[in-house]
């Protein structure tokens, strides 16, 4: 069996975390789990980090990141996979909204099938929330055509298909998205989401209009990062094209005589061929960065190894 990394990031869930470890304790008894936990004290200013270091001295299996201010999830996440060893690395939350006992042999047993990662998909939801979910994965199915319900929940990924994912603030959610995007086998299991018995939830309102401005932005990026002078390129040619001809057009008027130098269009002309020249030079720039990004990307993939 695959060794298994669970990262838990967690800030000020202090009344949670002596349940969790216990609870992933017995699961890795129960079902022979050769797994560790990375705890991650997303910048807490309760007694989170001080009561998650005593623990990790009574479960060999525990080990503890600090982040000195709260940097976010998605911060979070990569100072987990930054420090995980396990073939698959599984994400949770430190609410016990997610039963390790339950979900973990759920996820695990999906992976065996083959795939490269798995996401939970949360039965017995209530509140806006539902709403909000409803959006994205509306929005999903349209711009990147998956159909994995919900991406904002507890999930599992092979450790090499994440040395090939960059992520950006808040972009853990978006996991499942470029995990498809890269062309690895993704699927999803159903899982029960418990009511949340100690704390408050960290989701905000203000989250719906930046999640989907990021969707829009992921899609961009995504039609656009292998060859970014097709964009760039095909728009400055095309206002090149216009302003050429709307030139030729004014020199067909200047033999016959006509005044051009106070007309509005020769303005135009000279505007639609510069910013032409602009976009071209902008997709060249854009074609050298994406070539970079690619080098880089390769060497960490060797490094991964």
């Amino acid at each position: 069996m695959d060794s298994v990394s669970i990262i838990v990031p967690a800030y000020n869930e202090e009344e949670t975390i002596p349940t969790l470890m216990s609870v992933i304790d017995q699961t890795f008894q129960e079902h022979g789990i050769d797994g560790e936990v990375i705890f991650i004290d997303d910048g807490s200013t309760d007694g989170t980090g001080d009561l998650a270091d005593k623990l990790a001295k009574k479960y060999d299996f525990m080990k503890v990141e600090h982040h000195i201010r709260n940097l976010g999830l998605t911060r979070a996440i990569e100072t987990g996979f930054g420090n995980a060893t396990g073939d698959i690395v599984v994400i949770i939350p430190a609410d016990l909204q997610s039963n390790p006992e339950e979900d973990l042999p759920k996820l695990l047993e999906k992976m065996e099938e083959g795939y490269d990662a798995v996401f939970g998909w949360r039965q017995g939801r209530k509140g806006s929330r539902i709403y909000v979910s409803k959006i994205y994965n509306y929005l999903s199915r349209i711009l990147f055509g998956i159909s994995i319900h919900d991406q904002n929940w507890i999930k599992a990924i092979r450790k090499n298909a994440i040395t090939d994912m960059d992520l950006r603030s808040d972009w853990h959610r978006y996991l499942a998205i470029i995990a498809h995007h890269k062309g690895y086998k993704i699927a999803e299991v159903k899982v029960r989401e418990h009511p949340r018995e100690f704390g408050k939830s960290k989701f905000g309102i203000s989250r719906i209009m930046f999640g989907v401005f990021d969707l829009i932005s992921i899609k961009l990026l995504q039609s656009f990062e292998e060859k970014p002078m097709m964009v760039f390129g095909s728009i400055g040619g095309v206002m090149m094209s216009i302003g050429v001809l709307a030139g030729l057009y004014l020199v067909y008027l200047r033999l016959l005589g006509e005044t051009i130098g106070d007309r509005p269009l020769l303005f135009l002309v000279v505007l639609l061929i510069l910013v032409g020249i602009l976009l071209f030079t902008l997709g060249f720039i854009a074609e050298l960065i994406v070539t970079l990004r690619e080098d880089v990307r390769r060497m960490r993939l060797e490094l991964a190894r």
